[in-house]
């Protein structure tokens, strides 16, 4: 079986994606640092967890618009349960 490849627009959106999460993630560290209010480290802690949510949505949606489908073609009934087994990880 060939494995997908994903477009360098795709790796592109999501590697921009995780690089402003990870710059927000090292800002709420410094707010931390400087012993911030908790409640706007909580606001931003917030921002970091819907942008997480967000990023794999996005991973999500492209596996199933193109992934899965390729491998649905071949009938590779295995990469529908490795799909089944990520999201129930990403949920817990």
């Amino acid at each position: 079986m060939k494995k997908h490849q994903h477009s360098q627009k795709h790796i592109k959106a999501i590697s921009n994606r995780l690089s402003r999460t990870i710059g927000h993630l090292e800002a709420v560290k410094n707010m931390v640092k400087r012993d911030e209010d908790c409640s706007k480290i909580l606001i931003q802690l917030a921002a970091i967890k819907a942008a997480v949510n967000n990023t794999a949505k996005a991973v999500l949606k492209e596996h199933l618009a193109h992934c899965i489908h390729h491998t649905c073609s071949e009938e590779n009934k295995q990469s529908i349960e490795d799909l089944n087994k990520a999201i129930d990880m990403f949920v817990k």
